[in-house]
């Protein structure tokens, strides 16, 4: 049964987080209660710091006592809302909501000095870092809920009353302002709402005209009159990144209907394209041995991209996709009993390490047998034997550091996302390889039934004599480079598999979406393309990470219209 006070909680977070999604709250977390540190000890708090109510004296002007949200509003909100109800006007009603500065004085109400801006309840005056008030609104009492909007584009605050538009009160606002409410006299009570439920009025409507009104500045933009030489540079972008991703064919027909010039052959476009069909097929001891044969030395040269892999294919290996444990051309219903002839390590594997000859190496040695990688080298050797004593891997001690890009929403960011390895197929229909889905995995079975190495005994002998090498490879490459947190990682969680009797339907059991071949793609599709002397990412990619950082500055530096500048938005108009 799920906790009630928790979903509470999880719909808190994604509705704030749908109303301001430009927001890293890493880097500027949004506010989101009310401050039990940044606050006047008149002010008391309760209802998870949301609920605030007067507990002073309330005689004269000095018993005013404020409070602070728990963080300052983010520029990248764009628009920022939150909403008060007057839960009690108490004996006198005067109450000030609005905004404030790191540092004032929260022995006063809001707006009363610099850099603090308020609309109290008892005269509906606005105050704006003075003393003295200027009519502006209607006042409010029991009942009423107060808005408090700014608008980060223009630097502007805006008020509503139980959902109509007071109008602009104050202008010019500095950046980094708190939400801030004060109260002055005993039985004064007010309720916060800083997004966690719906609101009175419509932001969310506000919100769209300034997202219509920033995309019309851009496209509005005045750029120099050279029409054709915008054009012609976007072609070639198109053009590199048709090439760069291997759209053989539609990189030909857009070349013909544009007049580009490929940088790079046919020839070698068919070649990655034949290397990345394998590994999206899974058939990652073929893709790297296709890989060392067409382009000589790459491998040797970049032994991490190797270890990569040769990683990825032991979690193959287990899944029972790589032709290594399951022959790629078997004939369609025939069991496979015997593993291939061909099961000698590949040539490019990594000289094993001699052993240790005097007493010191000795001794280390005996230092490592209790590391991960051991650990789970016997956890291969007992799931061989069925033995269930299986060593369980510990936490992880650090992140990979590898130099690929996350996958976003399960998806990677490659050019294969969202079933485009299929598309890649069609678009390349005079390649005449042909990639067969191992026998194993032809129909699609609950992972309640699959096995490892889709159950062959010998394929299971092959992957364990496999993980040894890779293991070996390890050792090898921590004596050429030092330790690699990233190399350890990667080999802890392809090994971390057989400590489990359902691997699919473990916590590592990720590894095994087909998806994850996507980021090794990428990977050695930049790889190859490095080595050629071509650029590792195609323009257009470079292009929009350059645009994406620039919102993210825009950010940092305090423009509210980046809120308003998202590059996906700005490309799906």
């Amino acid at each position: 049964m799920m906790d009630p006070q928790s979903g509470t909680q999880n719909s808190l977070v994604d509705r704030i987080k749908c109303l301001y999604p430009m927001v890293n709250e890493e880097e500027t977390p949004l506010p989101r209660s009310w401050s039990p540190k940044d606050k006047y000890n008149y002010i008391g708090l309760s209802q998870n710091n949301l609920r605030v109510h007067y507990k002073g004296h309330g005689k004269t002007h000095k018993d005013a006592a404020s409070v602070r949200a728990t963080h300052p509003i983010p520029a990248a909100c764009g628009l920022y809302y939150f909403e008060v109800k007057i839960v009690s006007k108490g004996r006198d009603g005067y109450m000030g909501i609005g905004l404030s500065a790191q540092g004032v004085n929260m022995n006063r109400l809001p707006g009363w000095d610099k850099h603090s801006y308020g609309y109290h309840g008892d005269d509906g005056h606005s105050f704006c870092s003075s003393g003295t008030g200027q009519p502006y609104g209607p006042t409010f009492t029991t009942g009423d809920v107060i808005g408090c909007g700014v608008n980060l584009v223009d630097n502007t605050c805006f008020y509503t009353k139980n959902g109509h538009n007071l109008g602009v009160a104050f202008t010019d606002l500095p950046p980094n302002l708190y939400p801030t409410v004060g109260l002055q006299t005993p039985g004064e009570v007010v309720d916060a709402n800083f997004g966690q439920s719906p609101f009175v009025f419509d932001i969310e409507d506000m919100m769209r005209e300034l997202r219509a009104r920033t995309l019309r500045t851009i496209h509005e933009f005045p750029v120099p009159d050279n029409r054709g030489e915008w054009q012609a540079t976007l072609h070639k972008m198109v053009s590199t990144y048709l090439v760069h991703h291997g759209y053989c064919a539609t990189a030909e027909s857009f070349a013909n209907g544009t007049g580009q010039v490929f940088e790079e052959d046919l020839t070698s476009i068919k070649n990655r394209q034949r290397i990345l069909k394998l590994v999206l097929a899974g058939r990652m001891g073929e893709a790297i041995e296709t890989t060392s044969e067409l382009y000589p030395g790459l491998l040797e040269r970049d032994q991490n991209l190797l270890f990569l892999l040769k990683c990825r294919q032991f979690v193959e290996m287990v899944n029972g996709s790589d032709s290594e444990v399951c022959p790629p051309r078997c004939p369609r219903g025939q069991p496979f009993s015997s593993p291939p002839h061909h099961l000698a390590p590949p040539p490019t594997s990594p000289p094993q390490p001699s052993p240790p000859s005097n007493s010191s190496s000795q001794q280390v040695g005996k230092a490592r047998r209790n590391t991960v990688e051991e650990n789970n080298l016997n956890n291969m050797n007992m799931a061989m034997n069925g033995s269930s004593e299986i060593i369980r891997p510990p936490p992880c001690a650090g992140d990979a550091d590898i130099d690929m890009e996350e996958p976003r929403n399960g998806h990677s960011t490659n050019g294969y996302q969202n079933g485009s390895s299929h598309r890649l197929e069609e678009e390349i229909q005079e390649e005449e390889m042909e990639v067969d889905v191992p026998v194993n995995t032809v129909q699609p079975v609950s992972s309640s039934r699959r096995q490892l190495c889709g159950g062959s005994k010998p394929a299971v002998e092959r992957m364990l004599e496999f993980g040894r090498e890779l293991y070996n490879m390890s050792l090898h490459l921590r004596q050429e480079q030092g330790r690699s947190e990233a190399n350890k990682k990667m080999l802890q969680d392809a090994f971390s598999l057989l400590a489990y009797s359902n691997p699919w339907n473990s916590p590592v059991g990720w590894q095994l979406d087909p998806v994850q071949r996507e980021t090794v793609c990428s990977l050695l599709n930049s790889a190859i393309l490095e080595s050629s002397n071509l650029p590792r990412r195609p323009p257009l990619e470079v292009a929009l990470a350059h645009a994406r950082e620039l919102v993210r500055l825009m950010s940092r530096s305090g423009l509210g219209s980046c809120a308003f500048a998202n590059v996906d938005d700005l490309l799906r108009h």
